[in-house]
């Protein structure tokens, strides 16, 4: 156990250093690009007034996509949409299915004009890939971020897939809260005249 934080630290590190986005069709791209393409993508959402940014994930992903949500609605000025009430969860739960908690309202809700953006350490839960087929059958922009096997289900499917090579729930969830938070100061620096 002895130098524990420094190789918690290092390992982490090195998974974000090596984080891999790639689109559609598996096209390796460049990390500042990718952060660009999703504040583009999420400022005209914003300019249009029309669209929404929406979160889905499970256990600390889902309080991860909730926080996400307000800090960007509040900081950001973009209008979000989660999931992850438990009226809605346990509702969709019990009277359809929890393969369905993410997508029903996703059905109902998105739109072209929407992004999701699914986070799911594994990249293989089956509400999330719900949610992520229904957004792209509705034409919306959708954003992955997955971990643990490289070759995970939600990696393949998103426009944007953002995958972290970390092989452990806690090490993936730290590198992802890492990047949400990257993502969002990337779009306030380069649109809301810095971060606070």
């Amino acid at each position: 156990m002895k130098n524990y934080f420094d190789k918690y630290f290092d390992e982490v590190a090195v998974g974000l250093k090596n984080t891999k986005v790639t689109d559609r069709v598996g096209r390796q791209i460049i990390m500042d690009t990718s952060l660009d393409i999703l504040a583009e993508k999420a400022n005209k959402t914003k300019e249009n007034q029309q669209g929404l940014l929406f979160f889905c994930g499970n256990g600390a992903s889902a309080t991860m996509a909730e926080h996400s949500s307000h800090d960007w609605f509040q900081n950001a000025k973009v209008n979000t949409y989660t999931c992850s009430e438990t009226a809605h969860i346990t509702a969709i739960s019990n009277d359809i299915s929890f393969e369905h908690v993410f997508s029903y309202r996703i059905e109902r809700a998105f739109g072209s004009h929407d992004i999701l953006l699914a986070i799911s350490s594994s990249g293989n839960s089956p509400n999330i890939i719900q949610a992520v087929n229904t957004a792209k059958n509705k034409n919306g922009f959708v954003v992955t971020m997955t971990g643990k096997d490289e070759d995970n289900e939600a990696r393949k499917l998103g426009d944007l897939n953002f995958y972290v090579p970390l092989k452990t729930y806690g090490l993936v969830e730290s590198a992802h809260s890492i990047l949400l938070h990257m993502a969002l100061d990337y779009y306030l620096d380069k649109y809301m005249g810095g971060r606070h």
